[in-house]
């Protein structure tokens, strides 16, 4: 008879962008053709939005990433002030990332499972990768627990994940070094989860509203685009480095049209580079180009590319090769987040 133990045996590794100098790799594409040489570009690009001082990078997250590894890659480029501010799906930043900081893995697995048996097991399987269910019912008490602690009120995203933050603080700091909303906590560097009731955290706010039925927390979504567009308005000058499409994509080009309706006038995204597989040709979002953007006035086409490519190949070489030029060393940090704790100690 299976047990669980026969299937959770060997973890993910994070790849680790600083082992591994890219750069030679990379400007080797830039002779070759198809999608070799667009991540080329991308990467260019990237390592122009860096090296502009003017520039503040808005790094968006859709896909499942960091439980197939890809978690230190963004750490990193927090740690290092490649990136001033996060919009994610819930499941990259709860389920998978908050997941790890409470000290349990992601396991290789094969999508050759019988899923029946799987589920009898309690096991949860993405694509070829195993994470254990009570182990994710754990993660969403851990958010009802978040939720008890808050003074009730509308809260952002922004917010909330903060407190995920400071809860990991307080409670002995996170049980994994690379964790990236502790990161962000430590470094001011806000994430914004748009969806954040689509993930481990939507089962911690309704065991949460369902204890406190007439005082509790909420999440204001309305709040959540004032405040990104709050700082594309301080910004200015920005890039967007987007990995997978979906409501991150959508709500970081947004801010464009939002700051133009608040202040009359705002700047398109000067760079943008978009990591995808969709296809445009539905109309979907996730496979929207770059020019599309243009038309609804959110991206510059100067410096904008598309890459055809699946993320766990495409985002170690772009960022990879943005690390190892350095233009990081003398990048000043943004810290965003203080925008918003000033307001909040005033109120």
């Amino acid at each position: 008879m299976a047990e669980k133990k026969d299937f959770l045996k060997e973890t993910i590794q994070h790849i680790d962008i600083k082992e591994f100098n890219v750069v030679p790799l990379v400007d080797s594409m830039e002779k070759m053709a198809f999608q070799a040489r667009n991540l080329n570009r991308a990467a260019q690009i990237y390592n122009m939005m860096l090296n502009d001082k003017k520039c503040s990078v808005i790094l968006t997250l859709a896909g499942s990433l960091f439980s197939a590894g890809l978690k230190k890659v963004v750490y990193d480029m927090i740690m290092n002030n490649m990136v001033d501010a996060i919009v994610s799906t819930g499941a990259n930043m709860v389920d998978q990332d908050f997941f790890e900081a409470l000290g349990f893995k992601h396991y290789i697995g094969t999508p050759f499972s019988d899923d029946n048996l799987l589920r009898d097991l309690a096991i949860d399987r993405i694509y070829d990768t195993y994470i254990d269910e009570d182990e994710l019912r754990v993660c969403d008490e851990t958010c009802q627990k978040i939720c008890d602690l808050l003074e009730p009120r509308p809260y952002s995203s922004r917010e909330y994940v903060y407190e995920m933050g400071k809860y990991l603080e307080n409670n002995g700091g996170p049980k994994a070094d690379d964790s990236v909303i502790y990161a962000a906590y430590k470094k001011n560097v806000p994430i914004f989860v748009p969806a954040l009731s689509d993930c481990s955290a939507g089962f911690g706010f309704i065991m949460h509203q369902t204890a406190h039925p007439d005082k509790h927390i909420s999440i204001d979504s309305a709040k959540d685009f004032l405040e990104l567009t709050k700082i594309k308005q301080e910004a200015k000058e920005t890039g967007i480095y987007m990995v997978g499409g979906g409501v991150p994509k959508n709500f970081t080009q947004d801010t464009v049209v939002a700051a133009e309706i608040l202040d009359g006038e705002a700047e398109m995204h000067k760079y943008a580079i978009q990591i995808t597989v969709a296809d445009e040709r539905d109309g979907a979002l996730s496979g929207s180009t770059l020019k599309e953007a243009s038309s609804w006035g959110k991206v510059q086409t100067t410096y904008e590319q598309m890459v055809y490519a699946e993320a766990t190949i495409a985002m170690p070489l772009i960022s990879g090769y943005a690390y190892h030029k350095g233009a990081w060393k003398t990048r000043e940090a943004r810290e965003f987040q203080k925008l918003f704790q000033k307001s909040e100690t005033k109120a």
